[in-house]
């Protein structure tokens, strides 16, 4: 646990240098201050914003809309069964108005959390699929992972969203000026350097929060076959849906542009097409050696999950 926290501490304060040494480039470039105290307050500053804001951008971006237990008692039953398990407060509970199959955790502090799953998600797992996935969101909670994740994740959600704005929508291609094509690009450079912390930091997490669905009583099986769901979910969506959901990929429990390319590999686990993997199948698993190529290794690389065969034989690995 100390290790995964250690790495999120470490992977902020590089970010800290990244924000740090924009708001210098920024400064000398129209303020002509030199002064190093001025840039340190000024990036301090944003990091507040960010530790301020970034749950609101999350809701916003997701159309989050919370609930009461009126609406959804299943829903509600599950978490609070879950959060006492995991001795850790009852999160507030949202759901994501996408049809996106999924599920994410959020939130400044553990007395803060927010669980939230997407309207496409309750209508893909059965009840016992859904509650496997909730305990890899409320263990997001108790290693206290989400709050590094949402301060590292805003940055480069805002870069994207500038990026695409001034790249494609800001202007008719014919009367976008150099200025804001030179925008553009300097913010999805930002973009992509930030995000790959971003995308580390996610990988690291995700093992964690396996183990830990485990640790609160939840079948390898049955969130193996959760994140099977999800993937193939996934795959059927439109790329306009997943592209909506671009920036925040890395609160999710599969990467969703990921799940084409996922699908071929996990249908080979379900051998009986029943759509799910039973335990006989995970555990035909836990004896086979996956090796991964360099292409599989350069597109794990640059995504927010851990390859989907590699993370579900992990699971095959788990015992209750």
């Amino acid at each position: 646990m100390w290790s995964l926290q250690l790495r999120m501490w470490l992977l902020l304060t590089i970010l800290f240098g990244f924000i740090y040494a924009l708001v210098v480039i920024v400064g000398k470039s129209f303020l002509h201050v030199g002064d190093f105290s001025f840039y340190l307050i000024i990036s301090l500053v944003l990091m507040f914003v960010q530790y301020m804001i970034g749950p609101k951008i999350v809701e916003w971006t997701m159309r989050v809309k919370y609930i009461k237990r009126t609406d959804n008692p299943r829903l509600f039953q599950m978490v609070d069964s879950l959060a006492s398990r995991a001795n850790i407060p009852a999160p507030k509970i949202g759901i994501a108005q996408i049809e996106l199959p999924n599920a994410f955790a959020f939130g400044r502090s553990i007395g803060d959390g927010r669980v939230c799953v997407t309207q496409g998600i309750l209508n893909l797992l059965s009840d016992e699929e859904l509650k496997a996935v909730l305990g890899h969101e409320l263990s997001h909670l108790k290693n206290r992972d989400v709050l590094a994740i949402t301060l590292l994740s805003v940055i480069p959600m805002v870069m994207y969203r500038i990026a695409w704005q001034f790249l494609f929508y800001g202007r008719r291609r014919d009367e976008r000026g150099p200025n804001t094509v030179l925008i553009g690009l300097a913010a999805f450079i930002f973009y992509f350097l930030t995000n790959l912390l971003v995308l580390y930091a996610s990988r690291i997490r995700e093992y964690f929060a396996d183990r830990g669905s485990i640790a609160l009583g939840n079948h390898p099986s049955t969130l193996a076959s959760s994140l099977y769901k999800l993937v193939y979910g996934s795959a059927r969506m439109k790329p306009e849906a997943l592209r909506e959901s671009e920036g925040l990929k890395a609160f999710f429990v599969n990467d969703p542009s990921q799940a084409r390319t996922e699908i071929k590999e996990l249908a080979q686990l379900d051998l009986d097409k029943s759509g799910t993997i039973d335990p006989a199948e995970l555990d035909m698993l836990r004896n086979k050696n996956i090796r991964l190529n360099l292409g599989d290794k350069l597109m794990e690389l640059l995504s927010t999950h851990p390859n989907m065969l590699k993370r579900i034989k992990r699971l095959s690995e788990y015992k209750i």
